[in-house]
C-alpha cells in the first residue's frame, strides 16, 4: 500500500495541488482556483442562517469552519469528471441555503455528535437531481444527510469533496 498523504493516498495527489488530480480538475471546471475567497457572500449566508427560525423555534448554529468553507467554495456547482470508484460520484452545489429549513435536523445531528452542525450545500446526481444535504461541523468534518441515513464524508472539506467527486463509499454514521 502506498504511503498516505494528508489528503489521502500519495498516488492520488500531485506535488502542485492539494487535491487528487480528478478533484482538482472538477473544482477548476466549476470556477475554483487557489486563493478564491468571497467572504462577503459567506457573511451574507451566515446572516441569513442566523436570522432563520423554524416554526418550532430552532435556530442554525454558524461557526468559523462553515464560514471559511463558504468563502472558498461557496456557490460552486461541481460535477464529477467520470465514473466513481465504488459508488456513483455526486455533483455538488455548495450553497448552505439548501439546508435553510433543516435547522432542527442539524440540531439533532449536532446533539448526537456533540458538536455544532451547519448546512454546507447539496449533493445531487450528475443529472442534477437533489439526493442529500451536506453539512459541516465546528471542527470542519463533513456529513451527508439523505433519506437512508447520515454519512461521514471526511475530516475536512477537501477530503469530503474527494469522497463525493471520486465516488468513494463513505461510512454510515451509526449509534
Amino acid at each position: 500500500m502506498p504511503p498516505t498523504a494528508p489528503n489521502g493516498p500519495a498516488h492520488l495527489n500531485t506535488s502542485t495541488t492539494r487535491f487528487p488530480v480528478a478533484v482538482d480538475a472538477a473544482l477548476r471546471d466549476a470556477g475554483w482556483q487557489p486563493g478564491r475567497w468571497d467572504i462577503k457572500q459567506a457573511e451574507h449566508w451566515a446572516d441569513t442562517l442566523r436570522a432563520h427560525v423554524s416554526p418550532a423555534g430552532h435556530h442554525h448554529t454558524v461557526f468559523p469552519a462553515a464560514v471559511e468553507a463558504w468563502a472558498e467554495f461557496g456557490g460552486l456547482h461541481i460535477n464529477p469528471p467520470g465514473a466513481g470508484r465504488q459508488i456513483a460520484p455526486s455533483a455538488v452545489h455548495l450553497d448552505p441555503l439548501h439546508g435553510l429549513h433543516l435547522a432542527r435536523t442539524f440540531a439533532d445531528l449536532g446533539r448526537a455528535l456533540d458538536t455544532g452542525i451547519c448546512p454546507l450545500g447539496q449533493e445531487a446526481t450528475p443529472a442534477g437531481v437533489p439526493q442529500a444535504t451536506l453539512a459541516i461541523d465546528a471542527e470542519g468534518r463533513v456529513y451527508s444527510l439523505d433519506h437512508t441515513g447520515d454519512w461521514y464524508l471526511g475530516h475536512t472539506l477537501d477530503a469530503a469533496l474527494a469522497t463525493l467527486i471520486t465516488g468513494t463509499q463513505p461510512p454510515r454514521l451509526t449509534t
